[in-house]
């Protein structure tokens, strides 16, 4: 086992002394970098980059050959699980992942298999093994999957959704199918992503991007009862260090005690709420990770800034924040900008880890 040259990432996620708080960003490979734009050209298309071991090595450590980030995160897409289950995941110019055959019938709920990681989805363990050799301890590799919710609104709607009408429908009308469905969702995410942490993936996070347009109970039963089902079942310690679990749900302020209930080591914030509130309401039960709007990184560098330093402040001293925006970072963003909030989360919380 190499050792990690860098641990303050996975420190913080246990609420550890840290020297500084930790940051990285999520999609920080992406289109805003050029070299990735570049690297994404040569593999052909967004799935082509995805299924490349050595390319996907590639683009994760691109953002830390520019930036001093604390954490690299696998390199791949939510709606692998759905691919692997036979879907024909495509992705169309402009408007986003679409399957061929989405998710309709009680037929197609009960004919979905549940992927094997290293048979269906072999291409990111290797991806995960290649980036740990290739990091070789500089800084701890985040796996990830979406939520089963998540996961089932791409199924049934098809593509993306703006009211994800086809979903609701069936979880209001059609309860047991639903149930089916992110049943067979929960199992497949626990299996992808323990192989993701026995290829080498040193945290583990959970997106529920779509989570937050459920209603108030709807929250619980068709996206929280799934997500604590996984994080009961990962494995939590690996090459002799815990695996901490951080749970990610957009719009997710009106669930977040229950959320910090979960199992998990951390609570992934949007930036609606304000991370000191959150921090006096659970922070004495889990890490947070937030929060700061990624459109600050459209400001200028002092504005920036500035933004890091009232984030900061709100949190207040002591361990058990990992910094980052509040959702993953836009493609016009300026490189440069991206550089400057880095050095300012390390340069301006020094202060709040003294004595």
């Amino acid at each position: 086992m190499t050792e990690l040259k860098n641990d303050r990432f996975l420190r913080a996620l246990q609420r550890q002394p840290v020297d500084v708080t930790p940051v990285w960003m999520m999609r920080q490979a992406g289109r805003y970098l050029p070299e990735y734009r570049a690297t994404r050209a040569r593999a052909g298309d967004f799935m082509g980059l995805c299924m490349n071991p050595e390319l996907a090595c590639e683009v994760t450590l691109q953002p830390l050959e520019r930036y001093p980030l604390d954490a690299a995160i696998l390199f791949s897409d939510i709606l692998t699980i759905p691919d692997a289950m036979g879907l024909g995941l495509y992705f169309e110019e402009g408007e986003g992942p679409r399957f061929r055959k989405p998710v309709r019938t009680a037929a197609d709920i009960e004919a979905l298999p549940i992927p094997d990681p290293e048979k269906d989805l072999g291409y990111v363990m290797e991806a995960v093994k290649t980036i740990r050799r290739e990091l070789n301890g500089r800084v701890p590799l985040i796996g990830f999957a979406g939520s089963p919710w998540t996961l089932a609104t791409y199924m049934i709607e098809g593509g993306s959704s703006k009211d994800f009408r086809r979903a609701k429908a069936l979880a209001f009308d059609q309860p047991e199918l639903m149930h089916l469905l992110l049943d067979k969702l929960a199992q497949s995410v626990t299996t992808y992503l323990n192989g993701q942490i026995l290829a080498g993936a040193q945290a583990i996070q959970i997106f529920d991007t779509w989570g937050g347009a459920l209603s108030h109970d709807g929250y619980r039963e068709f996206s929280l009862a799934y997500m604590q089902r996984i994080v009961s079942s990962l494995i939590r310690e690996h090459e002799g260090r815990p695996v901490p679990v951080i749970l990610f749900t957009k719009n997710g302020a009106p669930w977040l005690p229950e959320i910090a209930d979960s199992g998990a080591d951390a609570v992934g914030l949007d930036w609606t709420v304000d991370i000191g509130t959150v921090r006096k309401q659970i922070g004495d039960r889990v890490a947070l990770q937030g929060n700061m709007d990624p459109s600050v990184l459209y400001a200028s560098p002092a504005r920036i800034r500035a933004e890091v330093e009232a984030i900061l402040a709100s949190y207040g001293s002591g361990p058990g924040h990992v910094f980052n925006l509040g959702h993953g970072i836009t493609p016009q963003v300026d490189p440069a900008n991206a550089g400057a909030f880095i050095e300012a989360v390390h340069e301006l919380s020094a202060r709040y880890h003294a004595g």
